[in-house]
């Protein structure tokens, strides 16, 4: 059986469930090889079996980490040279899909970005032009470099003992020119992820500036907290938060959009999330053709009684 290169999304060695979600998409394509960067490889290791990979290939070259994408792409396309995989998965990140453009030139590879399914022989779907249309679609020159964005697949678990292998990588001047100089992690809110949740609660210009049942909605669900371009626009919430075309793409199992109209930059954010609700004062909203469910109402009502059943029923 071929192998399917799985770059491993981590950090210090706690590996991202897109990670998982990705092994569980490459088993049914080959056998998973997981390339892991870093020095925490040990550490990763149960997961990483946890989830099927029947290899793990550790660059640990510091020089990886010192600077941006540019010597990742130069190591993997190494790994590759030497593996010859059948495809190569990267997590659809900002980081990810600019090391799989770089990947895909330097093997002169098909690449495939955003990916929300990857079936048998490598054939992926992908929602497209600003979500108006989903396309099935396979590399047909090279080997498939394939980005997959977050919640694409539920992570199975696939029990295997994979053989940690050290391979030593070498990294052109010409990749060392951006070194990162310094570097700190995004303060936690005590919520998921917003691209990796599998519930988001996003509010809009119809929450008039006032986040509090959105952020209490999404707390009693375990859920992620979203905004719109016009909320964030309006200094109401953080840009870090923004989902849409200029913003952060999700698609996660449930999204809840409260106080959005629905217009097409947003929708290119988040209509790929498997289940779309909506709650909305105006009837004639664009995002009601959008949504599983609707809710003609205030948001201000709503969610306040939606979050008080919640956790009435979570007791």
């Amino acid at each position: 059986m071929s192998n399917v290169l799985v770059l491993v999304d981590h950090t210090a060695g706690t590996v991202r469930k897109t990670t998982a979600e990705l092994l569980t998409i490459a088993r049914r394509l080959g056998e998973p090889v997981a390339v892991f960067i870093g020095s925490e490889v040990q550490a990763a290791l149960p997961t990483l079996g946890q989830y099927g990979a029947t290899k793990v290939i550790a660059l640990s070259n510091p020089e990886l980490t010192q600077f941006l994408v540019a010597p990742k792409a130069e190591a993997l396309a190494q790994v590759a040279a030497k593996i010859e995989p059948s495809a190569i998965l990267i997590s659809s990140n900002a980081e990810g899909k600019e090391i799989a453009a770089r990947l895909a030139v330097k093997l002169d590879s098909g690449l495939i970005t955003d990916a929300v399914d990857v079936q048998e022989g490598a054939v992926t779907t992908q929602s497209v032009f600003a979500g108006n249309f989903t396309v099935q679609a396979k590399v047909t020159h090279g080997t498939p470099i394939i980005t997959v964005k977050p919640n694409a697949a539920t992570p199975e678990a696939a029990d295997a003992s994979p053989e940690v292998e050290e391979f030593d990588v070498t990294i052109s001047d010409t990749a060392k020119t951006a070194r990162i100089t310094d570097s700190k992690p995004r303060e936690a809110t005590g919520r998921p992820e917003l691209t990796e949740a599998a519930i988001i609660v996003s509010g809009g210009r119809g929450t008039g500036g006032d986040f509090g049942p959105i952020e209490a909605f999404a707390d009693s669900l375990g859920a992620a907290v979203g905004a719109s371009r016009a909320a964030v626009d309006s200094g109401w919430y953080p840009h870090a938060y923004q989902v849409g075309q200029t913003g952060k793409t999700v698609s996660p199992q449930l999204y809840v959009a409260a106080g959005i109209s629905g217009a097409i930059q947003h929708r290119a954010g988040m209509q790929t999330s498997k289940t779309i609700v909506a709650v909305n004062k105006d009837p004639e909203a664009p995002i009601f053709e959008l949504v599983d469910f609707g809710v003609v109402g205030d948001l201000h009502k709503v969610l306040p009684t939606a979050t008080e059943e919640v956790t009435k029923r979570k007791s």
